[in-house]
């Protein structure tokens, strides 16, 4: 089997996630920083469209080009993060973009901190990229745990 593109930046990102607690920290972290962009995203418009939804756009077409199979994956978590902002916009009195800085802050510290204990700088360091590698391996180790081929 050859190596893909994806499984490239999929290995090297997980280079710099070894450490047995960084990964656990990722396994959280990326999630909510995921989810708090979506949420930090939701309450500007550009051009009267939702910026999270205009700008989902172009990071599903990325996660669909370089893995038809994990970008169907990232597509669903969109989706459900799209869902829940749309959810809490409308259940949760508290205005959603505080929610979003709530957890952003936070999530972010706590990646470092995993870092910080990896002895590895976070891979978009190098490549600005990673940032959205980051949420695509996990969904990759996800779908490993399932049983499906990445």
């Amino acid at each position: 089997m050859s190596t893909t593109r994806v499984q490239l930046l999929l290995t090297e990102y997980g280079s710099s996630h070894q450490n047995p607690a960084n990964k656990a920290i990722h396994r959280v972290m990326v999630p909510l920083i995921y989810l708090s962009l979506v949420a930090l995203l939701w309450g500007i418009s550009i051009a009267s469209i939702n910026a999270a939804l205009l700008l989902s756009i172009p990071a599903m077409i990325y996660y669909l080009m370089l893995s038809f199979r994990l970008g169907a994956g990232m597509l669903l978590f969109n989706i459900i993060c799209l869902a829940l902002c749309w959810l809490a916009e409308i259940y949760i009195p508290i205005a959603l973009r505080k929610i979003a800085v709530g957890l952003f802050i936070p999530a972010w510290i706590f990646q470092f901190i995993g870092h910080n204990i990896e002895g590895r700088k976070p891979s978009f360091f190098r490549d600005i990229q990673f940032l959205l590698i980051g949420p695509m391996w996990l969904m990759s180790a996800l779908y490993r745990r399932l049983g499906v081929d990445v």
